[in-house]
């Protein structure tokens, strides 16, 4: 025999099926309760199978995110062998099953049983501890930074209907010192209701790492905004209330980026593979992170190919009869953060700072006709060989003399 159980995952629950082997279906769907004493009265099931088969039953399920967390925790403390599938593998395949339009959580679950005995999987490899927190860092950071940028944005609009000229004061608007001294003197009118040698006094205080010199200079700069600015007061109250909550939400945020950071490179330290991928010219601390994070342990792809199409840079393919397509694009069908990095890494690789090696394949693509984009792609693609290479040698990168 060869039992399996297989689990449509949803939120705080799931609904099961126990099929004996192929095509033998035992007893009705079942429901999971996420819940010590929902787990405790899956393990009997789990046993009674067991001892009914006289083999350890292979459990089956989707990835849904943290929704599966609670059963993929609970299946390793009790050493149960688990195959986590793909969401496109598991649609697709239920949708080739039955012609018939029908859709229920049990449903679900018995065809992820039979499409256990249809394909060869391979059981889930459980990740590393560090390399999952720092997965979840830099997935943290990416969040923050993306609400950083959306309230900067909110901010510029509210600054412009307030004290729009308030921006060439400081060479970088979103510094603290820039925006505690917005906070005070939020209006023209309240820059030009003190004396310059206060200004010059509140700037010092702000920023007691600089000159003398450069807080007079500033607060000259401020009160020469705060003449030009084309109004003296705010038209609407709400206008400085919005710019008031957007300072503190933009200073908030670059404490809580700053102590994400903080975690991140204490966590990189004890890592080696991060030294690893850092060795590569273009390849700075936070996108090394990220790279090898969401790649995780190497080991769990046994070709460079299968890494490739993991960060969803590999090429779709079309062919219908005489028809072959002959323009085809990524699948990005893998992991969108691991991507974008890559992309990323790939455009400082190619500046005269970068890898002399990769540019000189990126010129070999462009002298082939390739559009840049192609090229960038196709370096892409070779840099991934590089990172598999380098993480199963463990070795650093060596670039053309």
């Amino acid at each position: 025999m060869n039992p399996v159980v297989g689990l449509d995952i949803a939120k705080g629950e799931s609904k099961a099926q126990v099929f004996l082997d192929k095509g033998k279906p035992h007893g009705r769907s079942f429901d999971v309760a996420h819940t010590s004493d929902g787990l405790a009265e899956f393990l009997e099931v789990l046993r009674s199978i067991e001892e009914h088969s006289g083999v350890q039953p292979t459990v089956i399920f989707e990835s849904t995110g943290h929704y599966h967390s609670p059963i993929s925790h609970f299946l390793d403390e009790q050493n149960y062998v688990y195959i986590l599938v793909n969401p496109i593998v598991a649609h697709q395949a239920k949708k080739a099953s039955s012609l018939r339009k029908v859709k229920t959580d049990a449903i679900d679950a018995y065809r992820l049983c039979e499409l256990y005995y249809k394909e060869e999987f391979e059981p889930f490899k459980k990740r590393g501890i560090q390399l999952l927190n720092l997965r979840s860092l830099t997935r943290q950071h990416d969040s923050i930074t993306g609400l950083c940028i959306q309230t900067k944005l909110q901010f510029q609009a509210i600054l412009d209907q307030v004290f729009p000229e308030f921006r060439g004061v400081f060479g970088d608007l979103y510094s603290k010192v820039s925006l505690n001294l917005l906070s005070e003197f939020p209006t023209a009118e309240a820059v030009l209701d003190v004396s310059e040698t206060d200004l010059t006094n509140r700037v010092e205080l702000l920023c007691p790492s600089r000159s003398r010199s450069w807080a007079v200079d500033r607060a000259k700069k401020l009160v020469a905004a705060a003449i030009r600015n084309p109004f003296r007061q705010a038209r609407q109250q709400s206008h400085l209330f919005s710019l008031q909550l957007y300072i503190q939400m933009l200073l908030q945020y670059k404490e809580h980026l700053s102590a994400v950071e903080n975690e991140v490179d204490a966590l990189t330290v004890e890592i080696e593979e991060y030294q690893i991928i850092q060795s590569i010219p273009g390849i700075g601390g936070k996108i090394a992170a990220t790279i090898i994070s969401e790649i995780g342990e190497v080991d769990r792809f046994n070709h460079p190919k299968k890494l490739v199409a993991f960060a969803g840079v590999d090429p779709s393919v079309f062919s219908s009869g005489k028809f072959t397509a002959t323009i085809n694009r990524i699948s990005k069908r893998g992991s969108s953060r691991l991507r974008h990095s890559l992309f990323v890494a790939v455009l400082c690789s190619l500046r005269k700072s970068g890898s002399k090696r990769l540019k000189t394949f990126y010129d070999r693509k462009r002298e082939e006709g390739k559009a840049h984009k192609v090229a960038v792609i196709a370096c892409v693609n070779k840099l991934l060989h590089w990172i598999y290479v380098l993480l199963k040698r463990k070795e650093t990168f060596l670039d053309m003399d």
